[in-house]
């Protein structure tokens, strides 16, 4: 099955780059590209993308977030990855808040450009732990609780705790001594009690909600 990428950035260079990155692969297929926030609304709807290469800075009314909140809304099945110059810029935190599902700076390696398409393709988070955990910590230096966390058992309380300091499944599987189906089980349940999208949410909701500092 092929995977549809949308690339939405304003620099032609940038573009074409990803593009001639992405054909190396057979199983991805860039269907449209888009220079601004508008036309990626735009794009996005008509073209249907499995996920959208998004820079973060765009010219225009809408910039990186608010054109991925609004694709969401409209296509909530949608992944969007967020492309940014810097690992530390200071909207990536709201970006993943909007519904992204993870960001790439935009030096990264060609190999991993495609495994990152493919991971979220595949409904799974882009959560790069040192980075994204270094934006998370700075942009919610007060965490506030943000919802219900006693719906949650020990077990599964302690696993978001376990994600949010970046660790994979099988990273946390080893600190448990359990398996990593029973660790990917939990986190299911989690989202489903929560109510948020996917892994990267439950990383803001730790967060937000002070979990961390338990």
């Amino acid at each position: 099955m092929t995977t549809k990428v949308l690339l939405a950035d304003d620099q032609a260079l940038v573009r074409a780059g990803f593009r001639s990155l992405l054909a190396r692969a057979k199983d991805l297929a860039v269907v449209g590209e888009a220079a601004s926030g508008e036309e990626a609304v735009r794009q996005a709807e008509s073209l249907r993308p499995d996920v959208i290469l998004m820079d973060i800075r765009m010219p225009g009314a809408l910039d990186g977030i608010e054109a991925t909140r609004r694709i969401l809304e409209l296509l909530p099945g949608t992944r969007v990855i967020i492309l940014t110059t810097f690992d530390t810029d200071e909207h990536i935190f709201e970006a993943l808040r909007a519904g992204a599902s993870g960001f790439l700076t935009k030096e990264v390696d060609p190999a991993e450009l495609r495994r990152a398409v493919a991971v979220v393709a595949a409904g799974e988070s882009l959560l790069s732990p040192g980075v994204t955990r270094r934006v998370i910590e700075r942009f919610t230096a007060r965490p506030r609780p943000t919802a219900n966390l006693e719906s949650l058992t020990a077990r599964e309380t302690e696993i978001v705790a376990l994600i949010a300091t970046g660790l994979s499944n099988e990273e946390i599987a080893q600190t448990l001594t359990i398996s990593p189906l029973t660790v990917k089980t939990h986190i299911s349940r989690a989202i489903t009690k929560l109510g948020v999208r996917d892994r990267v949410q439950l990383v803001i909701l730790a967060y937000e909600s002070g979990l961390t500092e338990r």
